[in-house]
């Protein structure tokens, strides 16, 4: 039976020590603050953003709402974006895409000042992530799969990992993040040749190929650890990732359940980067850090 590698134990970890520096930043007179940018009313959306929210509270960072109609006009989301750049006390902005058909996602994501963008996803942001210049944001979920490895007391250095999945979102910002830890690192995806095979040559295999049930049995190698990114609702009406769980779970070493796997880490990430930004945008410094 392999080790569950559950996000609560991560989350655990990260709310404690943000707790810590949210109360130092209040004593100075700082309360770090989160926008969130909603267009229209996704149950998606709809439930990350309760689970932000909560995690905020936890931590003790505000948040200020800014909800929109499905059927708003690009210039009133623009200017709704502008607002947020230029309030001083928001440090940072989480907006939900996607964004509906008849908006330009590009312009939104260009207007965003890369120094409140919490998620990473401006190309300022997806810049630095890609060049290791150590500045900006990177996204959530990429970066949730690395705590995670890292809080299970897992070594990445020199490790052959394996990422099924080449979005902008999730698999090639996860990459980056494995390299800079000095893992070895193949990028793969759904028309990879020979896929299973080329997963189990892997020591650690980040399945985030946006497919249900996609890696199963015949990509699991005995010793592995497995991150399960995704998360799709089943036929049977319960959630899934993109592996096969009973399939993979008796062979590998250790695997991340869905749920409450990856996704859980994700708004400790998210936490985390908006008090960081209060930290660069407010210019102040506490425990040695900058």
């Amino acid at each position: 039976m392999a080790m569950l590698l559950r996000g609560a134990d991560t989350a655990r970890v990260l709310t404690e020590r943000m707790k810590g520096e949210a109360a130092a930043l209040s004593a100075r007179g700082i309360v770090p603050t989160l926008a969130i940018l909603r267009v229209g009313e996704r149950e998606d959306d709809l439930s990350y953003e309760r689970g932000a929210m909560k995690r905020c509270e936890q931590v003790g960072i505000a948040v200020r709402r800014f909800l929109l109609p499905s059927s708003v006009t690009q210039e009133k989301l623009l200017e709704t974006v502008d607002s947020i750049n230029a309030d001083p006390e928001i440090d940072g902005c989480l907006i939900f895409r996607p964004l509906p058909g008849h908006l330009d996602d590009g312009q939104v994501r260009a207007r965003l000042l890369p120094a409140k963008d919490v998620d990473g996803i401006t190309d300022g942001s997806m810049s630095a992530v890609y060049s290791g210049s150590g500045q900006g944001f990177s996204p959530c979920t990429a970066q949730a799969c690395v705590e995670i490895l890292k809080n299970s007391g897992i070594s990445l250095s020199g490790k052959r990992v394996t990422v099924v999945g080449r979005s902008l979102v999730i698999g090639r910002p996860a990459a980056m993040l494995l390299l800079a830890e000095h893992a070895t690192v193949t990028i793969c995806h759904t028309r990879t040749q020979n896929l299973p095979a080329v997963c189990r040559e892997a020591e650690i295999l980040i399945a985030a190929a946006g497919k249900a049930g996609v890696i199963g049995r015949e990509s699991a190698a005995p010793g592995q650890i497995v991150l399960d990114v995704g998360i799709h609702m089943g036929e049977d009406g319960r959630l899934c990732g993109d592996v096969r769980f009973d399939e993979v779970e008796p062979v590998v070493k250790a695997i991340t359940p869905v749920p409450g796997g990856v996704g859980a880490v994700t708004t400790s990430v998210l936490a985390g980067h908006v008090i960081e930004a209060a930290l660069a945008s407010r210019g102040r410094t506490f425990a040695g850090r900058p």
